[in-house]
């Protein structure tokens, strides 16, 4: 295999998830040229929330986003948001697609939708691609170059982007902490753990402010970045931004670290890792709070409460998961493990309360 076979790329539409081709022509051409009336489509296979294809041209090629088909929630899947922040990026944060395009014309495909650039790249998930050949030094500058990456993004200048006035960062730590408790009750289900003392604590050791407003991704993880095929160590892309926002950065850093299992972890929590962030050469999490403190200028004083934040949101998302699967909202199967998901979050979250996870 070779770094070419590692490249994420789509495939056939899932039943249900087509698109109206001819109603996508007629629309792009103004957009797009005589290249729309050769489209073809594509699609993606990653992704639990909002749908992604890649339309091709000949040579050229373009990745439309849409909501996920079915959804009354428009917030949850606001497309125009999505490519507000991208276009506002585009000049200013090199890692972003660069829109191309918004439609809020439900007569072309039945919902907004955007098209971006498309980015072609590596993408790492649950398991390191060894066919890559990194050595831990490689591997270890691979990493630590993603978590600059995020860092990057924090410096952004907010006047200079034109987002000076997106989102709401005032209070924004305590909202997180506030809509992600109400979320959790929300979503209980008979079966489910006991996170009171888990609410209760992000509570009483919430800190202030960091006291910086900063463009957040809310939901930076390695599948969701993509590394150049010809320098593997090199981040080029970074994808999935529906969940941005100006915030508070380091909640945006303890989201990340929250998905990062390292080696020192117990058995139970690396077992339940979505990626390869313990193998040998990743930095730990005290030596990426490190390096982002350095590159930020940010201190991450209050470290404990960022990871237990971290790991308690991917406990509410989980939880949320089950929840439907438990009520036959959905009949995947895949969606039951969520419930010990949970379980395994909760109790690292209880350790790091009674003070065995430092870093």
């Amino acid at each position: 295999m070779t770094t070419a076979d590692l490249i994420d790329r789509p495939g056939a539409i899932r039943p249900g998830e087509e698109l109206d081709l001819d109603a996508l022509k007629q629309h792009l051409e103004p957009v797009l040229g005589s290249a729309a009336n050769a489209l073809s489509i594509k699609q993606f296979p990653g992704g639990h929330s909002n749908l992604t294809y890649l339309l091709t041209s000949g040579n050229e090629r373009w990745v439309l986003r849409r909501p996920p088909f079915g959804s009354t929630v428009k917030s949850a899947h606001d497309m125009s948001r999505e490519f507000r922040i991208l276009s506002a990026l585009k000049d200013v944060f090199p890692y972003g697609p660069v829109p191309v395009h918004f439609c809020a014309d439900h007569d072309v495909i039945g919902c907004d939708f955007y098209l971006m650039n498309y980015i072609e790249g590596l993408v790492i998930r649950r398991d390191y691609p060894t066919e890559l050949g990194l050595s831990p030094d490689q591997i270890r500058q691979q990493l630590m170059n993603f978590f600059d990456v995020l860092g990057d993004l924090h410096s952004v200048d907010l006047q200079a982007a034109g987002l000076h006035d997106f989102g709401r960062p005032a209070g924004y730590v305590q909202r997180q902490v506030d809509g992600w408790s109400r979320r959790w009750a929300d979503a209980v289900t008979p079966d489910t753990v006991n996170c009171d003392e888990i609410i209760t604590w992000l509570h009483d050791n919430m800190p202030a402010e960091s006291g910086k407003a900063s463009v957040i991704h809310n939901d930076y993880k390695l599948d969701n970045v993509i590394f150049a095929p010809d320098n593997p160590l090199q981040v080029i892309g970074v994808l999935d931004w529906e969940m941005s926002t100006v915030g508070d950065p380091l909640m945006d850093l303890g989201c990340t670290l929250g998905y990062w299992v390292q080696a020192s972890d117990p058995d139970f929590f690396r077992q339940s890792r979505t990626m390869p962030s313990d193998i040998d050469g990743a930095p730990t999490r005290a030596e990426i709070v490190q390096r982002f403190q350095e590159r930020t200028g940010l201190s991450v004083a209050s470290f404990p409460f960022y990871f237990c934040f971290g790991l308690f949101r991917l406990t509410v998302i989980g939880q949320q998961i089950y929840y439907r699967y438990y009520h036959g909202h959905t009949k995947d199967e895949r969606f039951a493990g969520f419930l010990k998901k949970a379980y395994t979050l909760q109790k690292m979250c209880d350790l790091i309360i009674k003070g065995e996870v430092i870093n």
